[in-house]
């Protein structure tokens, strides 16, 4: 048994009801003993008293519960958004406008590659840019090599000829969600992950390749730079080389978070992901947890691939898509809820949030709710019949906070139209039906990762042109904070362990310069950190 340290800091944000405020936290051996004032150096046989953190402000560790591992990789290709981003490292990456000068940017990377690998670029949103994507346009960044322009929802890629001839789809495939025009020609859009996967294998920007070790170690360095300490992975293919490697090195006490990665569930007999998910829960430490189960329904709403109930698209082509037959989901969700497997569903468009409400429905036909707290994740059309209806069959949500700022202008002005737009991702309403246990998240890389900034999107609901995307869904600025520490953790099912700084929890921490209970909630999101605690291991950012 290690020796007891007490941190003073200049306060203390517990997320603990019980005691909402302290000044002092005992710490032993990575758990937390005592909270309070600078009584607490007297309990438990007394301790030493460390004045590192004196004149910082300490939260619980911030969990992100719905990002990929693929955030820490992705930035080996070319950052191809409309705004300046961030990498693992700090670089700062400046964003392109224009088709011209994506053009420019892939044709550079083309110039420097060897004759025929694949040049890939990542981030792009063509409804934040003058002009347009085609094959025939990334034909102009080269013919010699296969060119692939990733949109920032990972849920649609444009390709060049090259992209298209390297796979067999120059002249389209049999497979949903190969575009092609009035004439039957292929655009070189591809939507969705029946159309995309060959072409993401052949350039070796599978989730599992970005998730190798320079990967996840990239991830777990982005993730401390903005006070995360416990972190998912949405879609994990957790063979048995991948699963040895995460087991090393989430077992070093120099890697900085906890790791969550979630199980793709779609690949085989619903029987045989069961026991897998089982076998790999078995195999859970303190800073890997396994054993869930990752479904999809539908796609992202920006791509016009979600499946929306009436009166569907305010504007542009409805083609939404099933990634799952829907039998075969309502089936996977039957099997895997009957043998205690966690879930967490993909679901962007109301339809999809129906669905898996259906989905639900029947399995507990022959199984009760055994607090599994199955999750249905984006959510961002669900309404409060809807919610109310999740909130019965024992399913919690985690909903897709940055996408009111990074997209919401768009989904105002194309998508959905304003009367939709203005009641997406209602946190409002979903802090009403769970009680404020319910998750909010970055989806990185989709949108970069930062729980601060997430928590300042859900409470101000502020768009890139400063609209305001529906003030009846704002929460206040101690609901954000929850949904970031507690509420995420409930999600995951750790509340037990993680998420608020309380007796007999681990020891981790989010170090801050600035007072978030002393800030205007429209500041939230200019809050510096200055570093993480995991498991009482100290990982500063400044110094």
């Amino acid at each position: 048994m290690g020796q007891a340290i007490v941190y003073r800091a200049r306060k203390i944000i517990t997320m603990d009801h019980n005691r909402p405020l302290a000044t002092h936290v005992m710490v032993r051996d990575g758990q937390i003993l005592a909270v309070g004032d600078a009584g607490v150096a007297a309990l438990w046989g007394g301790a030493t008293v460390d004045d590192r953190y004196a004149d910082k402000v300490l939260m619980p560790g911030l969990v992100e519960a719905h990002a990929h591992v693929s955030a820490g990789g992705i930035f080996r290709f070319s950052y191809c958004g409309h705004y300046a981003r961030l990498d693992p490292e700090g670089r700062n990456w400046p964003g392109v406008t224009s088709a011209e000068a994506i053009v420019a940017r892939l044709r550079a990377v083309a110039e420097r590659t060897e004759k025929g690998k694949p040049v890939v670029g990542f981030g792009f949103d063509p409804s934040r840019i003058s002009g347009r994507i085609d094959r025939d346009v990334l034909d102009r960044v080269s013919t010699d090599h296969p060119v692939m322009l990733m949109h920032s929802s990972l849920h649609v890629l444009n390709t060049n000829t090259a992209g298209l001839s390297a796979v067999g789809m120059e002249q389209g495939a049999n497979v949903p969600g190969v575009v092609t025009d009035e004439d039957g020609r292929t655009t070189g859009e591809l939507q969705e992950f029946a159309a995309m996967g060959p072409l993401m294998a052949h350039a070796n920007i599978t989730f599992r390749a970005l998730g190798d070790e320079a990967g996840l170690r990239a991830y777990a360095e982005l993730s401390r730079r903005v006070g995360v300490t416990t972190v998912t992975d949405h879609f994990a293919e957790l063979e048995d080389e991948e699963v040895t490697r995460q087991l090393r090195i989430t077992g070093e006490e120099s890697f900085p978070i906890r790791y969550v990665p979630i199980m793709n569930a779609m690949r085989k007999d619903p029987a045989l992901e069961v026991e897998r998910a089982l076998d790999l829960r078995a195999m859970s430490t303190d800073k890997l947890h396994l054993g869930r189960a990752k479904l999809f329904t539908d796609g992202s709403i920006q791509g016009w691939t979600a499946k929306l109930k009436a009166p569907g698209y305010y504007t542009g082509t409805d083609q939404g898509i099933w990634n799952m037959p829907v039998e075969d989901f309502m089936n996977t969700v039957k099997v895997l809820h009957r043998s205690g497997v966690k879930m967490n569903i993909h679901t962007n468009g109301d339809a999809a949030s129906e669905l898996a409400c259906e989905a639900m429905a029947a399995a507990l036909l022959g199984a009760g709710d055994a607090d599994l707290r199955h999750t249905l994740e984006h959510v961002q059309m669900a309404d409060r019949a809807q919610f109310e209806r999740m909130r019965k069959l024992g399913l919690t949500v985690n909903l897709f906070g940055n996408h009111l700022y990074y997209f919401g202008d768009t989904h105002w002005e194309k998508t959905l139209g304003p009367d939709r737009a203005a009641r997406m991702n209602a946190c409002f309403d979903a802090a009403e039906v769970w009680g404020g246990n319910f998750a909010i998240h970055s989806d990185a890389p989709v949108t970069p990762m930062g729980p601060l900034f997430t928590a300042w999107c859900a409470i101000n609901r502020r768009t890139e042109s400063d609209r305001v995307l529906g003030n009846t869904q704002q929460i206040s600025l101690a609901q954000g904070l929850y949904c970031i520490t507690m509420g995420a953790a409930h999600v995951l099912k750790l509340d037990h362990e993680i998420g608020s700084i309380s007796c007999g929890k681990r020891a981790d921490f989010c170090v801050l310069h600035d007072d978030p209970l002393d800030t205007d909630p429209a500041n939230l999101r200019e809050l510096r950190i200055a570093g993480t605690v995991l498991g009482g291991v100290h990982f500063p950012l400044d110094g």
